[in-house]
């Protein structure tokens, strides 16, 4: 099926169904096209069938058939029909015959045992081999999907298919769905041999299906899926898991590779056995194609919450039956705070790595025992060593070498066999206490999670595996078309089956969009196709990939058609041939001849051809009958050229014996003075003459002279006349003459420009002479112009220059054509069809940043020229405009301090800097700020002179020149301005900084002031040590930096700012903070029953901070683990609870201020022992509460307004226990059996819905609660408004939940 095919009017009014056909049988397809004689071709997999004993194709009118004889297996594949455009593809399906039913065991001995073990395992490897049928997924209403995907399972080798079906009856377009691989991976770029996604649309269910087929799935396609739909305002997503089941064992691969390992399956079923009978039950499973169940080990619960993220900690206590979460948690925290140091690894693999794909990356870790055993392993598997076989499948340390199968395998055979190891492309080493994994030739399958296991100890690690950008390697070329042609964009990119968008003028195409594009792949060719164009299409196209974007024009232009040469009237004699000939712009357009407006039908005499751009009528033997009116009809197109042919009639008059000479040249009805011919095209002039005796003619062009049937003594005669040097016998060649009886014809075939001049024929016979002369002119082409000149050059345009051509071929020239093409393309595009009368063009719609050529032809009244060389390279670039933000940020009394912002637009050619002038005012010389260009967005200009006042302006200059100018209106003055001094103190600043001990301290206090002001700094009213602290002033701020703060850098700091005898200053308090000492004098009051009470005092030490409390642990004597008991308790007094009989327990207290806990901690001198007691529990005595309650509402309703014909709800809450029995009224009126109400009560919020109120429903609502306790009832005042603008501003459109909210905020 293909998408670009679904919407295009088909060819097949039949078309071929899929059929199931079983093995051995004939199986027919037949279709109907709309019309008889269309040629239709018949596929098998993409290659075309020839007719053979094996396909009989048959052809008869419209219908055709395709048979294929002796169906077998190797036949079940798809097939198409190709009409035209229209392809059709349908499938064969082949099935095995049925099996004959076996004899009964009573009639037929048992087979011998060896047979059936052969027969089981074959059976075994078969079904292994095939793909598992997918469930039908049920229907689901929710969201965007009818039927979502649902997990799978298959087997190594194996098919799968993924279906999701989304409902399209609302929809308005086709929705578009993505697949993805676990979090990020798009499976739309990595379509081809392994993955397919197939789509397609049932009109009767209006039901869009969405495939995702699998195939030959490997072990590394496990794992997480999502299917993504979206349309304009919708989306939604499912997710599925796919499983991949390793094959039972490689021997079924190899079994069903070659009938060759059949004899050694029995010895290797043999050796299994033996196996197994020696205690490796690991075996038996595998022999009979059963899974061998192994008991769960003891699960480590803490290990799992170390490993587990904090989100999945509820799961894994619900899952292993964890009672006290919270306790496990809090002791968790702290082992994660205790992690031990590894024994087994002196450095692990960093936490992920990233490299390219098809390069190559190296693992590295470092073991503390070089002698130890390291493991590798991807995904939890472990990666086997590269080269040799170690493992025919689990559990079986076998190699194939051993058991000499694969010297018996062909090396296709060998090819096809996937055992794990075979060319993959993992090497391990080891270098002293180094263990090196190197991954070769990365692929997409190596991104994973990798662990280095030695011993009991792993090491983790994640690599990712970067696919390269794809690049554009042979860009789009600009195409100029006219309207209903074809235009076809190609562009190549670096990697095949790649994905790019295609976009025109900015905006993304799809194959939705009007149904007129069409996208194609070929390899690294990547192709939109317009099949009939349109004006709509002009514009500039664009294809876009993750590593580049090329840009092409297309420009199409209404169908215009030149004509280069007319056909012109014609003079003939009887039995002459008449050529009328004509030649127009476009070689592709046909035409029809008319005689006298009757089309011409060719005949043995009459021949019309069409060759390029020349259409001609011949007519042989011409007769009186072809006397008439000719013209000419292009197909298509409004012209009629039209030409009359003459037939000229030889009247033979009677003259006397003895006639002089005559040149009958009037006869011809025509000025015969001139004669002009197209350079290439035939000379044919019939010249009447008349005399008796025969008179001699002669043709002469330049002492060149031409006889034609002369006698010796004639001959002899013209050289004593004439006293030719030179005279040629020509009646063959290039130029010739022919006499006839009665007139004489000259020919030149191919007229050339050497053939122009003046032409004399001279008649002489002994009565007289006559002569007269012919000028000839032979018209061409033009010459090609000069190369033209480019000039101007914009944004996107520029001007073109050029000049006439040295030769017009001797017409004048009508006019000219320009054609450009960009520089690495070999496409032209013409720029006009209407011709250019002058001698510049503006050509426009250029791209910037690409570099053109240019061309010119030139057209007169016989056709184009070749053209001109091309023009120079140029790149249509733009200045940039004016810089932004152009203000002045400071003055003295000979600077002036000036910033601003790049330009808005800075274009192709870039920004090569910035050009800063001044000007004094009054005058209108602008002045160079700064010596040649900056690159920075801030300036100083100095040595200038105080007093002056001055403008200022700047422009951004790149290789197009000089942006405009970004000016500052008013001009500046240069003097230096008084500004009182005055500290801007941060916010944070204007309290106590704490800091601790060891932190880096750095105060930055900005201030105003000029002329650049004093600043002091003192602490404690004395002055700051420079060695202790560091203070840097500028122009504008001071700092204050210590770069290791320690408890005696605590204190008040002042700091001031002087000018003249004006001052400001700020104090500023820091204070620098330690962990505090431990308590002092701890000490255990009393012990009794399951208590223990304990005293102490405050530390020594509170680390400069005020002591925020202190945290309590016990430990037993037994285990020594200390466990929290009170955490920030503030009391220097506990009692510790909840102790146990028996036990002996100590006690430490740790101090806590803003630093943390203290470093050391107050312990018990003595344990405290819980004593063992023989006491009996009591349990007391309760009385019976009684919790009956009368109703009471604890949220009043409220008064509400509201808009009619919108819903409304009015709510309240109730108390009561029994839960009371709620009733609404209005106005009195029980609402219970009135459909327009709806009643509500959910945890004791009753709620009353009406739904589309009216003016009518308004008036006082009454709400009752009863219970055998009592009663209870509240009452509102409902307004119902007309539907209007709510002058207060609140929205007149709100659903149920918006109008309770805002009726509550109105309300408070």
């Amino acid at each position: 099926f293909e998408p670009s095919l679904l919407f295009l009017v088909s060819a097949f009014t039949k078309k071929p169904k899929t059929a199931e056909v079983t093995a051995g049988n004939t199986a027919v397809f037949e279709a109907e096209t709309e019309k008889s004689g269309i040629k239709v071709k018949w596929q098998r997999a993409g290659t075309e069938i020839t007719e053979s004993e094996k396909y009989v194709i048959k052809t008869e009118g419209n219908k055709h058939s395709l048979t294929i004889n002796n169906v077998g297996k190797e036949d079940d594949v798809i097939y198409a029909v190709i009409a035209g455009s229209s392809k059709v593809k349908f499938e064969l399906k082949v099935k095995e015959p049925e099996a004959v039913p076996a004899p009964a065991a009573s009639e037929s001995p048992a087979p011998p045992a060896e047979s059936s073990q052969h027969t089981e395992a074959i059976i075994i490897f078969t079904s292994v081999s095939s793909a598992e049928t997918q469930p039908e997924s049920p229907l689901d209403p929710i969201g965007l999907f009818v039927a979502r995907p649902q997990d799978g399972e298959v087997t190594v080798g194996g098919n799968i298919t993924f279906t999701a079906k989304v409902a399209g009856e609302s929809l308005l377009k086709k929705p578009s769905v993505k697949w993805f691989k676990g979090k990020w991976m798009d499976l739309g770029s990595k379509v081809g041999k392994h993955l397919q996604l197939h789509d397609n649309y049932d009109r009767n269910t209006k039901v869009y299906t969405f495939e995702m087929e699998i195939i030959e799935a490997n072990m590394t396609f496990a794992g997480g899926y999502r299917c993504e739909v979206s349309t304009k305002d919708k989306f939604d997503s499912s997710s599925f898991n796919l499983t991949v089941n390793e094959i039972a064992g490689y021997f079924g691969i190899l079994l069903t590779c070659s009938p060759v390992f059949l004899p050694y399956f029995l010895s290797l079923f043999i050796i299994f056995k033996e196996m197994a009978f020696s205690g490796q039950d690991a075996l038996i499973p595998f022999c009979r194609g059963e899974g061998k169940s192994e008991s769960q080990s003891d699960v480590d619960v803490w290990d799992i919450l170390r490993k587990a993220p904090p989100t999945e900690y509820e799961k894994i206590a619900f899952q292993y039956g964890i009672t006290d979460l919270r306790g496990m948690l809090k002791r968790l925290k702290r082992i994660k705070k205790e992690e031990k140091k590894s024994t087994a690894f002196l450095k692990k693999l960093d936490p992920a790595y990233q490299v390219d794909k098809g390069q190559k990356i190296k693992l590295m870790v470092e073991v503390a025992n070089p002698d130890a055993d390291v493991k590798w392993l991807k995904n939890g598997q472990e990666i086997q060593v590269s080269g040799s076989i170690q493992y025919l499948s689990q559990g079986l340390p076998i190699g194939l070498e051993s058991l000499q199968i694969l010297p018996l395998m062909s090396e296709k055979e060998k090819e096809s066999v996937s055992l794990p190891g075979r060319r993959k492309q993992y090497i391990f080493e080891a270098v002293g206490n180094k263990r090196i994994l190197t991954i070769n030739h990365c692929s997409l399958a190596d991104d994973a999670a990798y662990e280095c296991v030695v011993g009991d100890e792993k090491s983790f690690t994640e690599l990712f595996v970067k696919e390269p950008p794809i690049l554009i390697t042979r860009p789009l070329e600009d195409q100029m078309v006219m309207v209903g042609e074809r235009v076809e964009f190609e562009c190549e990119v670096s990697e095949e089956g790649a994905t790019v968008k295609w976009e025109k003028d900015g905006i993304e195409l799809t194959r939705e969009e009007t149904f007129k594009y069409r996208f194609k792949k070929d390899g690294k060719k990547q192709y939109l196709i317009i099949n009939e164009s349109t004006k709509e299409d002009s514009g500039h196209y664009t294809v876009k990939t993750n590593g580049g974007v090329s840009v092409a024009e297309l420009i199409v232009q209404e169908k215009k058609l030149e004509v280069y040469q007319s056909i012109a009237d014609l003079t003939v004699k009887a039995r002459d041939q008449a050529v009328f000939k004509c030649e127009v712009s476009d070689e592709n357009v046909k035409g029809i001849w008319l005689k006298n407006g009757k089309e011409v039908i060719p005949d043995e005499r009459i021949k019309i051809s069409h060759i390029g751009r020349i259409h001609k009528l011949t007519i042989e033997d011409v007769t009186p009958e072809d006397e008439a009116d000719y013209s000419f009809i292009p197909q298509g197109f409004a012209y009629n050229l039209s030409a009359k042919l003459q037939f000229l009639e030889v009247k033979i008059d009677f003259v006397p014996r003895e006639e002089p000479p005559k040149i009958h040249l009037d006869c011809l009805g025509q000025s015969p003075d001139t004669i002009v011919v197209v350079a290439g095209n035939k000379l044919r002039l019939d010249v009447p003459v008349s005399g008796d005796p025969t008179p001699t003619v002669i043709w002469q062009k330049v002492n060149k002279v031409i006889l034609i049937r002369l006698s010796l003594a004639q001959l002899a005669m013209i050289l004593s006349v004439t006293h030719c040097p030179q005279l040629l016998f020509e009646s063959e060649g290039r130029v010739r003459v022919e006499m006839h009886e009665d007139h004489c014809v000259f020919i030149i075939e191919g007229a050339e420009k050497e053939d122009e001049g003046v032409y004399r024929v001279i008649l002489k016979n002994p009565v007289g002479e006559d002569k007269a002369d012919i000028t000839v002119k032979v018209i061409d082409v033009p010459d090609p112009p000069e190369a033209p000149t480019i000039s101007n050059i914009g944004e996107d345009y520029c001007t073109v220059h050029w000049q006439p051509p040295k030769y017009d071929g001797g017409q004048p020239v009508l006019g000219y054509i320009l054609e450009r093409k960009k520089k690495k393309s070999y496409r032209w595009m013409r720029l006009n069809f209407d011709l250019l009368k002058e001698l510049t063009y503006e050509a426009k719609r250029m791209i910037e940043g690409v570099v053109y050529e240019m061309r010119i032809y030139a057209v007169n009244s016989i056709g184009m020229s070749r053209p001109s060389p091309a023009s120079q390279p140029f790149m249509p670039i733009a200045p940039p405009s004016e810089p932004t933000h152009f203000t002045v940020e400071d003055v003295s009394d000979s600077t002036v301090s000036l910033k601003w912002r790049p330009p808005e637009r800075i274009g192709a050619g870039g920004l090569d800097g910035y050009m800063l002038e001044y000007c004094k005012d009054g005058s209108t010389e602008w002045i160079p700020a700064l010596p040649g260009l900056t690159e920075r967005t801030s300036a100083l200009i100095k040595d200038l002179v105080t007093g002056d006042k001055l403008y200022f302006r700047i422009k951004a200059v790149n290789l197009a020149g000089e942006s405009g100018a970004a000016t500052i209106k008013e001009p500046v003055t240069v003097q230096e301005i008084l500004q009182r001094p005055k500290f801007w103190l941060p916010r944070h600043l204007r309290q106590t900084l704490v800091k601790k001990v060891g932190e880096t301290v750095n105060i930055v206090i900005p201030f105003q002031g000029k002329p650049r002001p004093k600043i002091t700094w003192l602490k404690d009213g004395q002055t700051l040590d420079s060695k202790d602290v560091g203070i840097r002033n500028s122009s504008t701020d001071t700092i204050l930096f210590i770069r290791k703060a320690e408890l005696h850098h605590s204190g008040a700091y002042e700091v001031t700012l002087q000018i003249e005898n004006m001052s400001d200053k700020v104090a500023i308090t820091i204070q620098i903070i330690d962990k505090p000492g431990p308590p002092q004098n701890i000490k255990l009051v009393d012990v009794w029953g399951f208590n223990a009470a304990l005293e102490w005092t405050p530390p020594q030490d509170d680390g400069n901070a005020q002591i925020l409390g202190y945290t309590v642990q016990k430990a037993d004597k037994k285990t020594m683990e200390w466990y929290t008991v009170f955490d920030h308790y503030r009391r220097t007094n506990c009692i510790v609870s909840d102790l146990i009989m028996g036990n002996e327990y100590f006690f430490r207290i740790f101090s806590e201020n803003l630093c943390g806990l203290s470093e050391t901690a107050a312990t018990t001198k003595n344990p405290a022992y819980i004593q063992k007691t023989g006491t009996t529990y009591k349990p007391p005595c309760y009385k019976e509460h009684d919790f009956s309650e009368a109703p009471k509402f604890t949220h009043p309703l409220v008064n509400r307004s509201v808009i009619a014909g919108y819903n409304t709800t009015l709510s309240c809450a109730v108390r009561g226990i029994p839960k009371p029995k709620i009733f609404w009224f209005k106005n009195k009126m029980d609402l219970s059996g009135d459909a327009k109400y709806r009643m509500f009560s959910k945890q004791g919020v009753l709620t009353l819905e009406i739904r589309k109120p009216t003016p009518f429903d308004g008036g006082i609502y009454t709400c009752k609660a009863v219970n055998e306790c009592g009663e209870a009832e509240i009452e509102c005042r409902l307004d119902v408004r007309g539907n209007q603008t709510n002058p207060t501003g609140n929205p007149s459109t709100l659903d149920k939940g918006a109008m309770a909210v805002w009726s509550d905020i109105n309300n408070h």
